[in-house]
């Protein structure tokens, strides 16, 4: 692949360097107060734009044709808004005993309340072989969960840390979030064959957007002097969610492909996928609105941003194996079956 061809197919995770890099240098531009007035072209209309955008891409039929996989949704869902951010909290309780910085922990804590992400579990499953079918709909659904859950688990274990009420908190996120998913499905429904023809850049509009969201996060960040990033603490959260990601895709595909279990191998990388993976661009933004206002937002928000190119990054590694397991799985059940009894 060609140098071109890498940084296209990269754009967005340069374009996260750049922007921080651009916060760093200019960080008035996008304060609150400054000249993009992100309190608003923020707070409300990026926001907006991205759910509204979201909802214009999810396909509904696919969603409904996966929805009778009851036992996978409930294992999905449970693992990833229960039982992960569980096992990340009483990870945390040792962590905290460590030099780690404690704002780069909280924000694994808040890594690990995110909702599965639209975009990155759908796209690994499928170039595996897996159940894209039902990684469509447990992306999807628990995007829909974390609009109500989400929020909930970051209050649970992390507390609101801004003056925003807790009922100011959930009618921002209903305005900005619901409202404009709801529309974004209730415009598909009337616009179906022209999206489907003409087929609109869903995933990079949202990421378009959402550096947006990273750059003023970040210009918050390098206007306060009081705020500084320790290196030997990113680098140790860097291998911690290396680590946790490895661990965790392990314990799935062991309880996924136990005997008795009833998961055929398409399922268990759709179920290794979905589990695992979090969604950045629900993650930000709700973030955002949750902690409106507090000054460490940005170093909370790290250990997400680290997440995001980490997640992808291992699984298009593990792409070749995981086929190749799949492959022989599919193989020998077939064999099975057309052995004589």
């Amino acid at each position: 692949m060609g140098l071109l061809a890498r940084l296209r197919k990269e754009w967005f995770i340069i374009g996260i360097v750049l922007v921080i890099l651009s916060a760093k240098l200019q960080p008035s531009v996008g304060v609150k107060g400054g000249p993009l007035k992100p309190e608003i072209t923020i707070a409300y209309v990026a926001v907006s734009l991205i759910f509204f955008n979201s909802g214009l891409s999810l396909k509904t039929e696919e969603l409904t044709s996966a929805l009778l996989h009851v036992r996978l949704h409930l294992f999905v869902q449970s693992f990833t808004l229960i039982f992960f951010p569980l096992a990340v909290w009483l990870l945390l309780q040792v962590l905290t005993l460590t030099a780690i910085d404690q704002w780069l922990l909280k924000g694994l804590q808040t890594v690990s309340c995110m909702p599965p992400p639209v975009s990155s579990a759908v796209i690994l499953t499928k170039a595996v072989g897996g159940n894209e079918a039902a990684a469509i709909f447990n992306s999807a659904f628990g995007s829909f969960l974390g609009i109500v859950v989400t929020p909930l688990l970051l209050l649970l274990f992390l507390g609101s840390s801004s003056s925003v009420p807790f009922t100011s908190i959930f009618s921002q996120l209903f305005m900005t979030v619901v409202v404009p998913l709801i529309l974004g499905q209730v415009c598909r429904g009337f616009l179906r064959e022209f999206l489907e023809r003409r087929r609109p850049p869903f995933s990079a509009i949202s990421s378009a957007v959402l550096l947006m969201i990273i750059y003023t996060t970040f210009c918050d960040t390098f206007s306060n002097p009081n705020i500084e990033l320790d290196p030997t603490s990113l680098l140790l959260v860097v291998f911690i969610i290396f680590s946790i990601q490895v661990s965790f895709m392990l314990l799935t595909f062991g309880v996924s492909t136990r005997s008795g279990s009833g998961f055929s191998p398409a399922d268990t990388v759709a179920i290794m996928f979905c589990s695992t993976h979090k969604s950045l661009t629900l993650g930000i933004p709700m973030l955002k609105i949750v902690f409106e206002g507090y000054e460490h937002l940005s170093l909370i928000s790290v250990p997400l941003l680290i997440y995001h190119p980490a997640q992808i990054l291992l699984g298009s590694i593990l792409v070749p194996t995981i086929r190749s397991w799949m492959a022989s799985r599919q193989k020998g059940i077939k064999l099975s079956i057309l052995q004589p009894i």
